[in-house]
């Protein structure tokens, strides 16, 4: 349970690294949109979530392009892959989106495949 007394709170921010405070304003923005976060999925579970793509990469598998990008809510990541595709006009690193689908755990790694998307407007 957070603390909250307003002074408690003020040192422990006082205390937090910069990467903490960008953490909790992040998260912050999750709850506000009405989205899930990431750190509480479970498995099979169909989530809608809001972030930003902080790593972007096309892997080939079997022949097949992988889209692939790590996606940081403030609370933790999750890859997002859309099988077929090179590329996706707007999908870039460093781009906020809203996503939704159906969550796996894959080898320990949350995971959405084909996710539906939405780009926030910047």
């Amino acid at each position: 349970m957070a603390n909250t007394n307003p002074l408690v709170r003020a040192w422990r921010r006082i205390g937090a690294t910069n990467a903490e405070l960008e953490s909790e304003a992040r998260q912050k923005v999750v709850e506000s949109a009405g989205a899930m976060l990431i750190r509480d999925l479970e498995d099979r579970q169909w989530a809608k979530l809001r972030g930003t793509i902080t790593v972007l990469t096309m892997k080939p598998r079997s022949g097949t392009p992988w889209l692939e990008a790590e996606f940081n809510d403030g609370s933790g990541t999750v890859t997002l892959i859309w099988m077929g595709r090179r590329s996706i006009p707007g999908i870039t690193a460093g781009r906020e989106l809203t996503v939704s689908g159906r969550v796996s755990y894959v080898d320990g790694q949350r995971r959405l495949y084909n996710p539906l998307y939405e780009l926030v407007a910047s």
